[in-house]
């Protein structure tokens, strides 16, 4: 517990970090800025100084973007935000900041060891002269008084949705209609930025709908916020499908989007001369032409999806498709079903497809780790994600920016204890599941799911049930490669063969850029480079090192073009900082961007 006389000591220690800070910065003077950091300090900024998503590392670094931003972001006010006491632990004090620049007001997360900054966090939340309007900026809904002609909501509505993309222009366009693309929608909504998304699917949340029927989300409640509209108190700690379809549903209608389904994008060219898309676009079977100035794919983190190509596959007689298409198991009862994967999506199916009657085998090809879903949410989540920590004051705004205030070079050392912690107490259950032959790992690191999830996007399972399967022998499992397909079975590389009715190819998905490829053309895709992954140079995420997610919520090196997509804490999280990024550039802010991300890697 902190007593008395250490939180005044953590305050006076944050004030006297602050004041020379801040001073540093009003004097012009970079140096004597990085100088009240850590030899081993981190600056993490969002949009703030850099309008870009950058990690500095070491002093070097924060001065050399100091020299660079500071005439232009005249940082000032530094002070501790309201409410929100200093503490210390452990010899680390942390606090809440506040701060402002040139063109807005800013939120961060403070770390000071032995009066030195470790660990600083700067986010731009407000753009000053911008501001969402809300509390006491909220509209008055009713014009009172007597007016000749007056509309009605519903006839400006109205006239918004027919015109829009007819008479008059989006400014963004969003292809992709998912949990992502409509958050940002309405943070750009409440910026008053005209936006448009287009899905082809026919209604908002049929991304969920088309799944198999068992989907539910992986994440608890808390975790899964959507921007402004939070899930009521007694929502289900985890989402089923069918649910959330439901919900993003109605988000889309009370968030008053500009929503087009049955649109489907056809192709897309920027002119850099009017700095404006033309995207060729089929709605409802008629064609329609879009010029938005600002274009952002959110078409899902995970890209398209990644059909192996065995040969015997134009021979299988029975089903086979990949996992994205998997209609459910009803069609399979009694049927020989083989799922090619053992990460989410494997796990889901081949548990459906048992409690369904089939007769179910999982071929594993590579190493797999795998955490049991109430083992995470106590251990892993429950600190920032949970009951328990809404009622210690952690809201979920504040949970995300703790979770970002802690640098990617060293979330790993975070995250290692928490999963040798896991793999002691379900130690029976690991136990069982190498005995079974089930081929489990830890991460590169030890690390676990998280640094997986962020490193890759892949090779990871929370269980919800369907790994007792496998380690009861209840689901077939066998480890090796597939050489190929015949009339009715699935061969692999040492020869077994496995008779089939049903080939599941839970193989994953491809890099985000692939949409880009499609849609624009391979060279601007190949311009923009990999999405996705951090350059931790371990399985799956080549180095070299780049600190942030690779092209995701930030400026690319296609002028105009914007990625947003990952789960919904993501989604929700960085729509406010790409949202902000997107409102500047309509009215004119300047936005120069620092570090713009070297493209090593073409996805």
């Amino acid at each position: 517990m902190t007593t008395t006389t250490q939180q005044t000591e953590a305050a006076t220690a944050v004030t006297t970090w602050l004041g020379e800070f801040g001073a540093a910065l009003a004097a012009n003077d970079p140096a004597g800025a990085a100088a009240l950091f850590t030899e081993d300090c981190f600056w993490r900024d969002l949009i703030s100084f850099t309008w870009n998503f950058r990690t500095f590392e070491g002093r070097a670094e924060i001065t050399a973007m100091l020299e660079a931003t500071l005439p232009r972001v005249q940082p000032a006010g530094w002070t501790v935000t309201d409410g929100e006491e200093p503490a210390e632990t452990d010899g680390i004090t942390e606090a809440w900041i506040d701060f402002e620049t040139s063109a807005g007001r800013g939120h961060g997360h403070l770390r000071l060891r032995g009066g030195q900054c470790w660990t600083l966090l700067t986010t731009l939340y407000e753009l000053k002269g911008y501001e969402e309007p809300k509390g006491p900026r909220r509209p008055m809904g009713a014009e009172h008084g007597a007016h000749r002609d007056r509309t009605t909501w519903l006839e400006d509505r109205e006239y918004e949705r027919r015109e829009l993309g007819v008479t008059e222009q989006p400014y963004v366009l969003i292809v992709g209609g998912g949990q992502a693309g409509i958050g940002l929608a309405a943070r750009l909504r409440q910026l008053s930025v005209p936006t448009i998304v287009i899905d082809k699917r026919a209604r908002p949340g049929d991304q969920w709908r088309s799944r198999y029927k068992s989907l539910s989300l992986h994440d608890p409640v808390w975790y899964d916020h959507m921007p402004y509209l939070k899930f009521p108190d007694n929502w289900p700690v985890f989402s089923p499908k069918d649910k959330i379809a439901d919900w993003l549903e109605s988000y889309t209608r009370v968030m008053e989007l500009n929503y087009w389904p049955s649109t489907e994008a056809k192709s897309a060219s920027y002119n850099e001369a009017s700095q404006e898309w033309t995207v060729n676009v089929e709605r409802d079977g008629e064609a329609v032409v879009l010029r938005p100035k600002q274009l952002v794919l959110a078409t899902g983190m995970s890209g398209q999806p990644n059909i192996p190509s065995f040969p015997g596959m134009d021979r299988f007689r029975g089903d086979q498709h990949h996992s994205s298409a998997h209609p459910g198991p009803d069609a399979y009862r009694g049927k020989r079903c083989v799922v090619i994967g053992s990460n989410n999506s494997a796990f889901d199916i081949c548990g459906a497809l048992w409690e369904s009657g089939a007769d179910v085998t999982m071929v594993q090809r590579s190493s797999t780790h795998i955490v049991r879903s109430a083992t995470l949410m106590d251990i892993g989540l429950s600190a920032l994600y949970s009951e328990r920590a809404v009622a210690s004051g952690i809201t979920t705004e504040k949970a995300d920016l703790i979770f970002a205030s802690i640098p990617y070079r060293i979330m790993h050392l975070f995250q290692i204890p928490l999963y040798d912690q896991m793999r002691e107490r379900d130690k029976d259950f690991y136990d069982r599941l190498e005995k079974a032959g089930f081929d489990h790992d830890w991460g590169d690191d030890g690390s676990g799911l998280f640094m997986k999830y962020l490193r890759r996007g892949s090779g990871y399972y929370i269980d919800v049930g369907a790994a007792d399967l496998v380690a009861d022998g209840d689901v077939k499992l066998v480890r090796g490669q597939v050489d190929h397909l015949t009339q009715d079975a699935v061969v692999l590389a040492d020869g077994t063969e496995l008779p089939a009715d049903l080939v599941v190819y839970a193989t994953g998905y491809t890099s985000m850029n692939g949409w880009a490829a499609d849609l624009i053309s391979t060279e601007v895709a190949d311009k923009v480079g990999k999405c996705w992954g951090l350059g931790s140079d371990t399985t799956k995420d080549p180095g070299p090192w780049e600190g942030e997610q690779r092209n995701m919520w930030k400026p690319t090196q296609q002028e105009a073009l914007w990625f947003t997509g990952g789960n919904l804490h993501q989604s929700r999280h960085y729509s406010l900082f790409l949202g902000l990024q997107l409102k500047a550039r309509q009215v004119g802010i300047p936005t120069p961007v620092y570090g713009l991300q070297e493209v090593h890697h073409l996805g």
